[in-house]
């Protein structure tokens, strides 16, 4: 503690942490005044007494008002003071400076209070998943104010690439949202760096943690830290874009996950996808292009002055590794509206983003080797581009910010039928449960004046949302006969028993003219849904900080087979620790029930998540519980 008296001159010195040189170039000095805030937006510092300390001296407090275009990163605090006694200088400690999307000269800045707490503020998400006609979903703890969390995002950019091979350049850039956004993209998957995620898309996470297992970004932010940076094993594209998503709003950003349904990898640039069925209706592994059933990415708001005035505001940038943008498997940001008005031309990746929700899908019967077009969909691909709603559970629909009426580089209608006069089509008529049998009609008209006989090929097969379909699980095959200008209704029935440990179905059809071996396609995609793990809160209401309380979670069996698994119970703020209780042999109809004690650390709203890994088949069940802490 100094008097006011003895200071004559006080600068105030920042050296950014980390630079190999102790300056080298990359600090800034400043004199310290004794007047108060800013009148500009720039580096100032000033002193304000605080008065007087138990030994008699004047306490005196330094304030630093930093630039809005100041570099993101962790900062040495130094004070050089001269006094009447002499010289000297004080190391004061360090400080972590992110984004400013309060601050109107920021790059950031939103100016709704309630978009800033959603898209800033907000530590729980919902990850929207499935397929467009049966919506699943998921809760997300982003965990931006858990310990160390906003340490790890900083240490991020410390040990990317660009930083290691030119640090100052690296340090200037990142006054620039643009710049931060491409370099956490690349970072968040190891394919180039020492990147925070391992991908992984097949049926073995041995070594490491199964993607569906994870509900939130805090526990892979520190594994990763803790790990000396070594890959955490392991992720998809949800989990890339969640980790993402804290990341970037730990950095000040606003971020949010969007979800694209029917999403197409165009890996030749064509803008169609090409997908290919057997005369029975198995669907064929020919193309390198690929249609996911959903895809999650995240977009972040920010202005773009390296662009033409009116593409600032939400930009996508996808940290799932698909392809190389300049080399790096990163992608974006790719400005929202120059997708919607194919300014292909733009940085960054905005191509590929547009392929992505606008790609064509030509359909095609391969039958000894030759193709036989089936059909043409032009709106199928990006059906439905959605996020979690403000201030909502609920999902709000933003396809229309990604498309508009009139596609610009698609030809072709719409749909076109190549039916050689017979039309097909298929109808589940209840949204899909575990547990319960699917029953679905196919309905076949004969366009032409002759009775006709048919044969009629139905397909189910298991997959998975990012690839093509993998073993058939249910087939069925029949004759049909049909007179002139009829229509007919065939039902069918798959078993509970094939769907036990399916989370998605390729349903296909194809109907065969057995007189002109002419044949039709109808064939449908579904998620279905699974049970839930029940969370009740005592007093839900009456829940206070540093008060013991606690939940139960419960669960009943619907499948027709007896289930074992594992619970995993985790809650931030809540539970220092996940707890975790193995669930033996449950028969069907049977019930489990755990209670868990917590104590809140912290007031405000908090999420509750149960996970439920089943053993004898790679099901994961979930269920989570928001609820409000009161304060003191």
């Amino acid at each position: 503690m100094l008097s006011e008296e003895q200071i004559l001159t006080s600068v105030v010195f920042l050296v950014l942490a980390g630079d190999p040189s102790g300056t080298g170039g990359l600090h800034i000095e400043m004199p310290v005044t004794y007047s108060g805030h800013p009148s500009q937006p720039s580096w100032m510092a000033y002193i304000q007494p605080d008065g007087l300390a138990p030994t008699g001296t004047q306490s005196l407090s330094i304030y630093v008002c930093t630039s809005p275009t100041a570099t993101v990163g962790v900062y040495q605090l130094h004070l050089n003071l001269l006094t009447l006694s002499g010289q000297r200088s004080v190391s004061i400690g360090q400080f972590l400076l992110v984004c400013n999307p309060w601050c109107p000269a920021d790059s950031v800045y939103v100016p709704h209070e309630k978009l800033r707490d959603e898209y800033v503020k907000n530590d729980f998400g919902i990850l929207y998943m499935g397929t467009p006609s049966n919506i699943t979903f998921r809760p997300w703890s982003f965990d931006q104010y858990e310990p160390d969390v906003l340490e790890t995002c900083m240490k991020l950019l410390q040990v990317s690439p660009l930083h290691r091979a030119n640090w100052k350049k690296d340090y200037r850039l990142r006054a620039d949202p643009v710049y931060i956004s491409r370099v956490v993209s690349a970072m968040i998957n190891c394919e180039d760096d020492k990147g925070v995620l391992m991908g992984k898309w097949t049926d073995n996470f041995n070594g490491g943690i199964n993607p569906n297992q994870w509900t939130g970004s805090g526990e892979i932010l520190r594994l990763w830290a803790k790990s000396g940076f070594q890959p955490v094993k392991y992720g998809q594209c949800w989990v890339f874009a969640a980790v993402m998503c804290t990341v970037m709003r730990a950095l000040g950003v606003p971020c949010r996950v969007v979800t694209n349904f029917n999403s197409a990898h165009d890996t030749n640039a064509n803008l169609i996808i090409e997908e290919y069925y057997s005369e029975k209706g198995e669907k064929l592994h020919q193309s390198s292009d690929s249609i996911w059933n959903f895809h999650v990415w995240v977009e972040c708001w920010m202005k773009r002055p390296d662009l033409a005035v009116g593409f600032d505001g939400w930009q996508v940038l996808d940290p799932t590794p698909q392809e190389r943008s300049e080399g790096v498997f990163c992608c974006g940001p790719a400005p929202v509206k120059a997708i919607r008005e194919c300014c292909f031309s733009m940085f960054y990746d905005i191509p590929f983003v547009y392929a992505e929700v606008n790609a064509e899908v030509h359909t095609f019967i391969v039958k000894d080797h030759q193709l036989h077009r089936s059909k043409v969909e032009k709106d199928r691909v990006g059906s439905l581009i959605c996020t979690k709603g403000l201030g909502s559970c609920m999902y709000q629909n933003i396809t229309a910010e990604y498309k508009s009426n009139k596609a610009c580089m698609s030809p072709g209608s719409n749909i076109r039928k190549f039916s050689e006069g017979l039309s097909v089509s298929l109808k589940i008529h209840t949204s899909p449960v575990a547990g319960e049998s699917i029953t679905f009609t196919i309905t076949v008209t004969n366009q032409d004046s002759c009775m006709k006989t048919l044969k009629e090929h139905v397909n189910a097969q298991a997959k998975q949302y990012h690839s093509s379909p993998m073993h058939t699980i249910w087939d069925e095959h029949r004759i049909v006969t049909i007179a002139p200008c009829q229509t007919v209704e065939i039902p069918h029935s798959i078993p509970r028993q094939a769907l036990l440990c399916e989370d998605l179905i390729n349903l296909a059809v194809v109907v065969e003219d057995a007189a002109t071996q002419k044949r039709v396609l109808a064939c449908e995609e579904f998620s279905i849904s699974r049970p839930t793990v029940s969370i009740r809160v005592q007093n839900e209401n009456d829940v206070a900080i540093n008060q013991e309380g606690y939940v139960t979670v419960s669960f009943r069996n619907p499948f027709p087979e007896p289930v074992s698994g594992e619970l995993t119970i985790t809650a931030s703020g809540l539970l220092e620790n996940k707890v975790q209780a193995r669930v033996l042999l449950l028969q069907p109809g049977a019930a489990v029930e755990r209670k868990i004690t917590f104590t809140a650390t912290t007031p405000g709203i908090k999420t509750l998540h149960a996970v439920l890994v089943l053993k004898n088949c790679p099901a994961v069940i979930r269920g989570f519980k928001n609820f409000r802490v009161n304060g003191v």
